[in-house]
């Protein structure tokens, strides 16, 4: 009971909360919405939002490549940070702008993706990683 009331922590208690970020939020965005946006890319591109005004397809091959690349890289703990920044950038744009109306109620999900996406940006990939065995 003493412990569930303290306020230290152990490193691998730290680890093993990284590792679990990493796989579930990685491996939720990329199973939810990563590989679906791959396997359907050519029919997809067309009609999704372009907030910058940079096209349609771009803006889904950006999207595509965060969610469906980057995802992946963010559960095996590869390039994690270099990883996390395009999850970020498009996270923030799905709260910010294209659900900038939207209740909170519709942008609980994003808002908790980007949250946990800044926690492994800021935090890095914990030992449970391949950043690590590689030694970087």
């Amino acid at each position: 009971m003493k412990k569930l009331f303290s306020t230290g922590y152990t490193n691998g208690s730290v680890n093993l909360s990284l590792f679990l970020l990493r796989v579930v939020f990685g491996g939720l965005i990329f199973f939810q919405h990563g590989y679906e946006k791959l396997i359907k890319y050519s029919t997809l591109r067309y009609g999704f939002p372009d907030p910058f005004k940079i096209g349609s397809t771009l803006s889904f091959s950006l999207v595509a490549f965060a969610e469906g690349i980057c995802s992946i890289l963010l559960v095996l703990g590869l390039l994690t940070r270099l990883a996390a920044i395009p999850l970020v950038i498009t996270m923030g744009v799905v709260v910010f702008m294209i659900k900038q109306h939207a209740s909170i109620g519709d942008r609980e999900l994003p808002i908790m993706y980007l949250c946990a996406f800044l926690v492994i940006l800021f935090a890095g990939p914990g030992k449970a990683s391949v950043d690590k065995l590689l030694g970087k």
